[in-house]
């Protein structure tokens, strides 16, 4: 089994690291080096109570329901305190199973919640791929962190039909844009398929620690006892409740983040900057070499993704307005000149 304290990996949004290393204070930063929604939606006034009082399970039931409906899910998902809460349970689905694959590169944290147990871990490069493999789970992000890969949903859908020995974990992350692509309809009606969604990447909340996972009854069932009672905040239970009942504000987002979006590729563009992935919330590029132009940038006080696995590439989020998009394409200017 690993050593815990041996099995950090690095993330997006280090920030506080960035200022220790490189100086200058957070507010002079730009920080595109997570995947998050560089904009959040209006919060709600919340009442003092929401802060005193433990949440009642009427009210996650509700946040539960309106997620079903704003997904579009088949079946009631359970509330996790992010995501990345759920990745560390994953294990516990499948007990007994001694091996998960899972489509790489992608986000570290899926290795590491099986390998913390004891699991071995397969890298595939994709679905088919699992047919090689004596593994019984099969985890896949879609659309990838970091890449942007995507796979059909026919795909993933045809995939878990063929396979109900194994079980199919989708981590829809970033899938609030890309909405063909979820399985979120079919987890539940499906018995080996388990669909995670984000709630703070598209809303530009990701600090509430909020997320969603489908799945039919049983597997939902040993999610709840893992996770436990009152998992989820009340704050975070009202200010979800506000969020998926605002359809208009839900609207005026998207477009917020497709500007953003373009924003962000002409900036790319005119630095000469060769996107090789993408997602609606981030690019993938290369550059040569990830860990020089990373480090040329926050020299600048520009904050970037590089990754030890594609050692050539960046990722880079979006920017919140024209100013930022000068700043970036200017600063991979430097950059590169500097690195080159």
């Amino acid at each position: 089994m690993m050593d815990p304290t041996d099995d950090r990996i690095a993330h997006g949004g280090a920030l506080s690291e960035a200022v220790a290393r490189h100086g200058g204070s957070a507010s002079e930063w730009l920080d595109l080096s997570t995947g998050i929604s560089p904009f959040s939606l209006p919060l709600p006034e919340l009442s003092a109570d929401c802060w005193r009082r433990l949440p009642e399970q009427a009210e996650v039931l509700r946040v539960c329901e309106l997620a079903k409906r704003h997904y579009g899910g088949s079946v009631v998902p359970v509330a996790v305190p992010g995501t990345q809460a759920a990745i560390q349970l994953l294990p516990w689905l499948a007990p007994s199973a001694d091996m998960a694959a899972i489509v790489s590169p992608t986000y570290g944290e899926y290795e590491l919640s099986y390998r913390r147990v004891g699991k071995t871990v397969k890298h595939i490069e994709t679905l088919e791929a699992a047919d090689s493999t004596l593994a019984s789970t099969v985890v896949l992000a879609n659309p990838n962190n970091p890449d942007g890969r995507e796979t059909m949903r026919d795909d993933i859908f045809g995939f878990a039909r063929a396979h109900r020995h194994r079980l199919v974990i989708v981590d829809e992350a970033f899938a609030d844009l890309r909405q063909d692509l979820s399985m979120v309809g079919a987890a539940g009606t499906e018995p080996n398929l388990v669909v995670m969604r984000s709630f703070g990447k598209f809303f530009g909340l990701a600090g509430l620690r909020l997320g969603f996972v489908f799945a039919e009854p049983r597997l939902a069932g040993i999610l709840s006892q893992r996770i436990g009672p009152r998992a989820v905040s009340g704050p975070a239970l009202a200010i979800a409740a506000h969020a998926f009942s605002r359809i208009d504000l839900i609207g005026e987002l998207r477009g917020r983040i497709d500007k953003a979006n373009t924003m962000t590729r002409s900036a790319l563009s005119r630095a000469g900057v060769r996107i090789v992935g993408e997602a609606p919330l981030f690019f993938y590029c290369d550059v040569g070499d990830g860990a020089a132009v990373r480090d040329a940038m926050a020299s600048r006080q520009v904050l970037v993704r590089a990754f030890d696995h594609s050692p050539s590439r960046i990722r880079i989020g979006l920017v919140p307005d024209e100013l930022s998009a000068v700043r970036l394409r200017e600063t991979l200017r430097f950059a590169g000149a500097r690195v080159s």
